[in-house]
């Protein structure tokens, strides 16, 4: 039998609002004081995630906060002819102050003792704010300005989509498009009838709940690719009279749509792809998409 209705109608209700609010601006705050070692610096601090995009339930512990740094920006020319490449190197100023000072800089702030002290962990992506009695867990990310140059661009144009980039220990560089991705998935969720973020929420839960039972581990689905993988979906599977029927539509749309074909929200990058920092591994997708029919349609 199926998930009963009255489950899902509580799967889609929005996690905590008032707290994760209160972490965003207690740590927002102390990252724009003009004591921090960085503030003459050109940066902007914003909410991503699932709390940035109203897609949090109530087990979402970690709220993911941007800190960019936008007194330089770093350029993906992967798609630019050489001549056009050659003209923006030609043009290119280099910044005396990029990445490799600020993400210390946040660092040592954040790790300051009038701040978080021993609360604040520098990890492989994000630096993290272990939370107390009143704050939750933080992500802070680090990270510059991005400009991905479209094809038809000559180097040194305004033709190009703006995101953000990080560089893991080793060197390698993570491109992502928050913007494009919160925007997508408004208008998504205005074009479905306000149907897509609650499913969202629930298809959350259920992942939730899967990893509780045993069904599949922990990291397998991550959030951000669930918002994906639903955005892929046709509005009009989205429009039903019941969560249980929207569930079952969109889940028979996933289950016969090509992968391959699939984009993240932000449009940027395709959905599934083996070994790639930027897209969910297809052996991952298979699994989870798979195990997930299998609950619905077993759920006691």
């Amino acid at each position: 039998m199926a998930i009963p209705e009255k489950q899902l109608d509580t799967w889609t209700a929005l996690g905590s609002v008032k707290q994760s609010a209160a972490t965003y601006n207690t740590i927002k705050a102390v990252l724009e004081d003009k004591n921090a070692p960085y503030s003459g610096q050109d940066f902007k601090v914003f909410l991503q995630g699932s709390y940035g995009n109203d897609t949090n339930v109530y087990a979402d512990s970690d709220v993911d906060i941007v800190i960019r740094l936008d007194e330089v920006y770093y350029s993906d020319l992967d798609n630019l002819t050489e001549p056009a490449k050659a003209s923006y190197e030609k043009a290119r100023v280099p910044g005396p102050y990029d990445l490799s000072h600020f993400k210390p800089d946040v660092f040592k702030w954040l790790q300051s003792p009038k701040n978080y002290g021993a609360a604040a962990k520098d990890g492989k992506k994000a630096i993290f704010v272990a939370g107390n009695g009143t704050r939750r867990d933080a992500d802070v990310l680090v990270c510059a300005g991005l400009r991905r140059w479209w094809k038809e661009s000559n180097g040194v144009d305004n033709n190009y989509a703006e995101g953000i980039c990080f560089f893991l220990p080793d060197g390698t560089r993570v491109e992502n498009f928050p913007e494009q991705h919160a925007a997508n998935c408004t208008t998504k969720h205005q074009n479905t009838g306000d149907m897509f973020k609650p499913v969202v929420r629930i298809y959350k839960n259920m992942r939730n709940r899967m990893i509780d039972d045993g069904v599949i581990k922990a990291g397998l689905a991550p959030s951000y690719y669930i918002e994906g993988m639903l955005w892929n979906v046709p509005d009009d599977e989205f429009k039903t009279a019941t969560w249980g029927d929207a569930i079952v539509k969109t889940l028979n749309w996933i289950l016969k749509a090509n992968n391959d074909k699939l984009l993240c929200a932000n449009e940027m990058f395709y959905l599934t792809r083996p070994n790639s920092h930027h897209c969910w591994p297809t052996a991952n997708f298979d699994a989870y998409i798979a195990a997930a029919a299998e609950y619905w349609k077993a759920w006691e």
